[in-house]
């Protein structure tokens, strides 16, 4: 349907409904001359009289009833289209995709799924798990949460956590048997529980002293893609392994894991929630945005 064609249909009706020219003009916020030179152009073009006019009152022709009949349902169903988008803009509604970062996963979504659907129920949640950096618009994600240094600068972010911390963590039944590292040098004595990363790469392990940040050329006999054997295998005192610290933040607080060589551990970028625009957010997305917000540091703020 053509603009003019619309605006023709919209004048009709308002006319025929309203039985005045006066009020329609009113309503469609224009003057009855111009409402009245848009109903004759209308009628000339299709040839056939579409309503009566006098000097008192307005009124439809056969043709113009029929006409109003067969267009009222065809408008009804044009408002509620209209108005079912508009509940993505008012309302947190729909399906909200996120991609996230296995230890964003694990730290950030897990722990806020139920209170956030109970505060949302009408938002669907669809999380993707990806080691990798996805291309969310390519791949209709309509966020995605990925430490903050990984995330391009095109992308809008906004912080979900603290800095990230990693630790280096074994079981007592493991240092029973292997005296605990006092530096990092020392952990190519013991046998270490490294990550393959989706590149083929395994993850380095990286420590931080006076400033200067370096790795050091673990090895060991169980080498994993991700992170859900991880806590059995260092639990039943297979090895040492270096992971996110709120992975094992309550192991640590019961005993079950003992955390080494702190001083040594560097402070990883925080996570972030990122999206590509700020222009006319879904309300579903700035309800997540608002809920996950972790404000910035102190010493951010003030600068």
């Amino acid at each position: 349907m053509r603009g003019s064609d619309f605006s023709e249909l919209s004048a009709f009706m308002a006319v025929a409904e309203q039985r005045s020219f006066t009020k329609a003009a009113k309503n469609l916020g224009i003057s009855p001359a111009s409402l009245s030179q848009t109903i004759r152009s209308f009628e000339e073009r299709l040839g056939v009289r579409l309503l009566n006019r006098t000097t008192r009152s307005v009124a439809t022709t056969e043709a113009g009833e029929k006409l109003l009949s067969r267009l009222r349902p065809v408008l009804d169903d044009y408002d509620a289209a209209i108005e079912s988008v508009n509940e993505f803009r008012d309302k947190p509604a729909g399906l909200l995709r996120l991609t996230v970062a296995p230890p964003a996963a694990q730290t950030v979504i897990a722990p806020m799924m139920a209170k956030f659907m109970a505060q949302y129920p009408d938002i669907k949640l669809e999380v993707s798990i990806d080691s990798a950096n996805v291309d969310i618009v390519a791949q209709q994600f309509d966020a995605g949460i990925r430490a903050g240094d990984r995330i391009d600068r095109d992308m809008i972010a906004v912080r979900v956590t603290d800095d990230w911390q990693t630790a280096i963590v074994g079981a007592p039944s493991y240092l029973k048997r292997n005296p605990a590292p006092k530096v990092p040098t020392d952990l190519l004595q013991h046998n270490c529980i490294r990550i393959r990363l989706p590149n083929g790469a395994l993850l380095p392990w990286r420590f931080q002293k006076d400033g200067k940040v370096f790795d050091v050329p673990v090895k060991g006999s169980l080498i994993l893609n991700e992170t859900s054997l991880m806590a059995p295998a260092i639990l039943d005192g297979v090895g040492l392994t270096q992971l996110p610290r709120a992975y094992v933040t309550d192991a640590i607080a019961d005993g079950r894991c003992v955390s080494l060589l702190d001083d040594w551990m560097p402070k990883g970028s925080a996570f972030c929630l990122y999206y590509p625009s700020r222009r006319q957010t879904p309300a579903a997305l700035q309800a997540l945005i608002d809920f996950l917000r972790k404000p910035a540091p102190k010493e951010s703020r003030q600068r």
